[in-house]
């Protein structure tokens, strides 16, 4: 069976946390933050980092209330993943990540190295499913 490499992201306004995974362990690694401007990255850099791990699916958590009902903020990550796909023709999906952002700061390390912690624990709820 083919290892699937992914980049996951931990979306957010300020800050969009990426971790890199594959399904040979099924396991992921924080790896970044991305500054963003009212939630758009610089797409130099993020370009540059799909060149360096050559993902094969790309990850994008989404943001739902725990009654299941979407956010303002669910709709930016459904936009932030379309502009994924259309920049990059990578296949993108959304991830519940519900309870990650809490359970990121649950470890104590800087606020930044957290969305990319967010990022892994979305990506391993992915390959853990």
């Amino acid at each position: 069976m083919k290892t699937v490499r992914i980049l996951a992201f931990d979306f957010g306004l300020k800050h969009i946390g990426v971790a890199v995974g594959q399904t040979q362990t099924n396991t992921a690694s924080p790896l970044s933050t991305l500054s963003a401007a009212n939630g758009k990255p610089d797409w130099v850099h993020l370009e540059l980092l799909l060149d360096e791990w050559n993902p094969d699916l790309l990850l994008v958590g989404l943001p739902l209330n725990m009654d299941d009902s979407e956010s303002e903020m669910s709709k930016l990550a459904r936009k932030f993943s379309r502009r994924l796909n259309g920049r990059f023709n990578l296949p993108v999906e959304l991830v519940d990540e519900r309870l990650s952002s809490f359970e990121a700061n649950q470890h104590d390390v800087e606020t930044d190295r957290k969305h990319a912690i967010a990022a892994s624990i979305i990506a391993e709820s992915w390959l853990n499913k």
